[in-house]
């Protein structure tokens, strides 16, 4: 592996976290598949604070770079570590547990070679045997971060990902967007492509994902929305929902007006007067918030330049 930056064509990026067992066998594939495809390459691999011995088996391999972090950081905190340590040109990003095959690569690289700037894997039969407690949420869920996103993808949640180091620059993956990083990549004007790959059910360990993922992803959706949709313009956001809920303040008023002068109900035989004034306090409460979002911003903004676009090209003519 290469120390030149400039000579190291390919990263592999794999974040760890208790996964003793998959170290020795997943750096063996990674090195004959990089050795065969003879591009010069560099495999990273993060520990996110395993309680195994996770770490010492990597610490026993070559060639490797090692990352240990102090704690247990997420994955996502991980694989951004790893992302900045390496230094190849491509990163193809990839589980720890051999779900993901390596022997694929060379099929994610052929697609970047084609101009893509992401290369996304799709684990076309998985869940196969599970098709309702397991494959038709997950089909249901990426048919929803596609639509949101608006980049048709069947498998947002593979890790198996290859990325031009430039896209990675433009991208700050934190929390949980790892998950739907295709999604902020579109965003930012990527180019990206879906190529099928294998997937081989976990064989040691069990998975450190439940169906309660399901609802942390809808949660990043909405930060998907409003970050990067809204991010720059929060009154439109919180004016908007002022404006709805002061809409359904005034049906409930003219409702309760009806009731009390067409049918003779009085206004306290019905919730109404009580619905009237709570959409119309939660309406200006909307707004206020949006007012103060954008103090905060323009005040922000003072004395700083930022740009929340990507540049595809500069030229400078002379």
């Amino acid at each position: 592996m290469p120390e030149n930056k400039e000579n190291i064509k390919l990263s592999i990026v794999v974040p760890f976290y208790n996964e003793s067992n998959t170290v020795a066998e997943l750096h063996s594939r990674l090195l004959k598949v990089l050795n065969d495809k003879g591009d010069s390459f560099e495999i990273v691999f993060v520990d996110d604070g395993s309680l195994d011995d996770t770490f010492s088996n990597i610490k026993k391999l070559h060639p490797v770079k090692i990352i240990s972090l102090r704690k247990k950081s997420g994955q996502s905190a991980a694989i951004n570590m790893g992302i900045k340590k390496s230094q190849g040109a491509v990163v193809v990003i990839l589980d720890s547990d051999l779900e993901n095959h390596p022997e694929d690569i060379p099929v994610l690289l052929k697609k970047i070679d084609e101009g893509y700037d992401l290369v996304s894997g799709w684990r076309k039969k998985r869940w196969s045997s599970q098709p309702f407690s397991r494959r038709l949420p997950s089909i249901l869920a990426n048919k929803l971060i596609s639509f949101i996103s608006g980049i048709e993808l069947h498998d947002h949640g593979c890790s198996l990902k290859a990325y031009r180091r430039e896209l990675l620059e433009q991208l700050n993956i934190k929390g949980e967007d790892h998950r739907i990083i295709a999604a902020y990549a579109a965003i930012h004007g990527a180019k990206i492509a879906e190529v099928e790959v294998n997937y081989t059910p976990r064989r040691y360990g069990h998975s450190n994902y439940g169906l309660f993922r399901i609802f942390k992803v809808l949660l990043d959706l909405v930060a998907l929305v409003f970050f990067h949709k809204y991010a720059n313009r929060p009154m439109h956001f919180f004016g908007g929902l002022g404006f709805v809920t002061f809409l359904f303040s005034a049906i409930s008023f003219f409702i309760m007006i009806y009731f009390k002068f067409f049918l003779k109900i009085s206004f306290i035989s019905t919730p109404l007067p009580i619905l009237v004034a709570l959409f119309a306090i939660l309406g200006v409460q909307f707004v206020l918030m949006g007012l103060l979002a954008e103090i905060i911003i323009r005040k922000s903004d003072q004395g700083c330049e930022h740009s929340l676009f990507a540049i595809k090209e500069e030229i400078s003519n002379s």
